[in-house]
């Protein structure tokens, strides 16, 4: 088999996942802690960032990616995300728990990578980057950084899927980067269960100025109204995680929250959700 098949079929188990064990699963149980280890082992997707081979964009397409005020943000959340993931992963004892941590940190430090391949194959400059130091609480700094995964991948599946459909992003590139935003789903929803929250590294907050809201408008969605466009994120999260064991934990508060704001929004018929 070929590099670029075994990847391809990487991809297709990247995203369709379950359980050998039947019955229920009761969070933070053995039976939780390995579905969730198994899942993020089984589920990874070998490509490496090095070999992407980054479409040629027309002027116009390359405009418009350079343009967008996200890559700064995008790469230092990526990097952050990575220390704080391994960080943690160095305090278990627990093996298969430990494999899976490493594994998520190791993938939160390729989406940096990625990222850092793409500005420099498109010529996008990014201010200096600011030195990354290990939390002095690796336990809460995981759990923020999981808890804000889970509030920034709704916004951003969405975002996502809206530059698919508007043409912000061509084909091509959509495909090149789809593999990092499926990623983003396996990664979210999995450090509830844990026994205590640590402290003393600051309260619960949105990671480091949601990117994926930043760059909303430059995408097309100010010409959404704002109903149609929680009703692209909605179906778009439900879309990508619906492959996984439905005994995992799923995010359910952003969701939650733009379903009850959904009911007091006015329906526009200049506000059709794209497909």
């Amino acid at each position: 088999m070929s590099d670029d098949a075994v990847v391809e079929a990487a991809d297709r188990a990247a995203r369709v996942w379950a359980a050998a064990a039947p019955g229920p699963i009761v969070p933070g149980s053995e039976a939780h802690k390995a579905a969730f280890c198994d899942m993020l082992l089984d589920t990874h997707n070998p490509y490496k960032p090095s070999i992407i081979d980054w479409p040629e964009l027309d002027p116009e397409a390359r405009n418009r990616l350079v343009g967008l005020p996200i890559w700064d943000i995008a790469v230092q959340t990526e990097g952050k995300a990575r220390l704080r993931v391994l960080s943690y992963g160095q305090t278990i004892t627990d093996p298969l728990l430990q494999r899976a941590i490493d594994l998520d940190g190791f993938e939160e430090g390729r989406h940096k990578e990625v990222l850092s391949n793409l500005v420099q194959a498109y010529g996008i400059r990014l201010a200096s980057e600011p030195e990354y130091h290990r939390p002095r609480d690796p336990e809460w700094a995981f759990i923020v950084t999981g808890f804000s995964e889970c509030i920034d991948s709704v916004f951003a599946f969405g975002l996502f899927a809206l530059a698919k459909s508007s043409g912000f992003f061509p084909p091509a590139l959509v495909d090149t980067f789809e593999p990092v935003m499926q990623e983003e789903g396996r990664h979210i929803g999995i450090a509830r269960g844990f026994d205590g929250a640590g402290n003393g590294e600051g309260g619960m907050v949105p990671q480091d100025n949601n990117f994926t809201l930043t760059g909303s408008k430059s995408v097309g969605a100010a010409d959404l109204s704002i109903r149609a466009l929680i009703d692209i994120c909605l179906a778009e999260n439900d879309r990508r995680l619906s492959g996984y064991d439905p005994r995992l934990l799923r995010p359910t508060v952003v969701p939650c929250l733009l379903r009850f704001v959904r009911c007091f929004l006015p329906r526009s018929a200049s506000g059709a959700a794209a497909s």
